[in-house]
């Protein structure tokens, strides 16, 4: 009989891949979802039917509810993906940040140690716990200063993972993964934000797209490639803590060039500040304007993760470049688009 696993988070992008991998591999597989009006299931509907696919309704706020399902499945593996996990929007929701992303995994690991269960437990650390670096490239020794509710809450997540490891020898580990995208990346993510904004304007649907800081930088890679590292660290022969990155790092702005590549822009810069603008060559026109609504009032400029450890570990490295990643993204979002124009979905001017 396969595993059983149990997913929080699982529709989002790195859960429903999870959920996918671990099928594959045979795992029996229940999702963690919060009951709303409106289920956002879109990334798993594909799931439902499928042998081993489960779902269950469950939320990190409420450690009775946790406790009642994770007795009742008793799993061999709890992957916790849950979180509020919008930097941006963590400045406007606070409280409930740190109650969904610091207590959630204080409840599970709670209700694990409670049970006596030998499950083996995956948290979901954030490269934002380094917010603004105190080393370049970031290591899993290096250490935290965050700059943002969301950052703080992933802090207290990852030590309390570590003190459940060390004080009651639940096999715990984290996994600091640095920014990691794909065609289900949320639409209010910078990554997507462009490339259905570009992929918009291409097609004449939308004038304008307005960003935040173009200088900022990331180490960003594929949650389809990060997921196998989430798994890999939960068949670690023991706990432990590993930082999932590419190492490169690119700026907001050559994700923006990079993506107007694949939909037949060129994009040149003009102005400085919140001044400045993409011009698309090509027409003449603005693609691109800065909008001080979307700077942070702490801004991160700077991210870059080494991943040495996970690489000789686990045997893992990021398979998806940088210029690959910004293709594949285009390329479903245009398609993405012109679904919705055929179907007479509004698309915004």
């Amino acid at each position: 009989m396969g595993k059983k696993a149990i997913i929080s988070g699982i529709t989002g992008q790195d859960g429903s891949y999870l959920a996918e991998l671990l099928l594959g591999k045979g795992y029996e597989v229940y999702g963690l979802q919060r009951r709303a009006s409106l289920p956002n299931t879109g990334r798993i509907d594909h799931l439902y039917g499928r042998k081993g696919f489960n779902m269950t309704y469950a939320d990190l706020s409420d450690s009775s509810n946790l406790l009642r399902v994770i007795k009742k499945i008793g799993p061999d593996e709890f992957y916790n993906l849950g979180a509020q996990s919008h930097v941006g929007v963590s400045f406007d929701v606070p409280e409930f940040t740190v109650n969904t992303n610091a207590l959630g995994p204080l409840r599970i690991l709670e209700t694990i140690r409670n049970l006596g269960l030998p499950i083996k437990y995956y948290q979901a650390s954030s490269s934002e716990m380094f917010g603004k670096v105190l080393e370049t490239p970031q290591k899993v020794t290096t250490p935290f200063n965050p700059q943002s509710p969301y950052g703080l809450s992933k802090v207290f997540a990852y030590h309390i993972t570590k003190i459940y490891r060390t004080g009651y020898s639940i096999f715990a580990s984290n996994g600091i993964l640095f920014n990691h995208e794909s065609p289900r990346r949320g639409q209010n993510f910078v990554t997507r934000k462009v490339t259905m904004g570009l992929s918009r304007i291409s097609l004449g649907l939308q004038k304008t797209l307005r960003l935040g800081n173009l200088d900022a930088k990331r180490d960003w890679g594929y949650s389809k490639d990060y997921v196998e590292a989430i798994w890999k660290i939960l068949q670690h022969k023991k706990p432990d803590d590993f930082l999932i990155a590419t190492g490169e790092t690119h700026s907001v702005r050559e994700w923006v060039e990079e993506v107007g590549k694949h939909l037949g822009m060129k994009i040149e810069w003009k102005g400085k500040g919140l001044k400045e603008k993409g011009i698309d060559k090509k027409t003449g026109k603005i693609v691109i304007e800065v909008d001080p609504i979307h700077f942070r009032p702490n801004e991160v400029e700077f991210l870059q993760g080494d991943s040495s450890k996970a690489r000789k570990l686990l045997k893992w490295k990021p398979r998806t470049t940088f210029k690959a990643l910004a293709k594949l993204m285009t390329e479903a979002d245009l398609i993405y688009v012109r679904e919705e124009v055929a179907q007479g979905h509004p698309v915004t001017k």
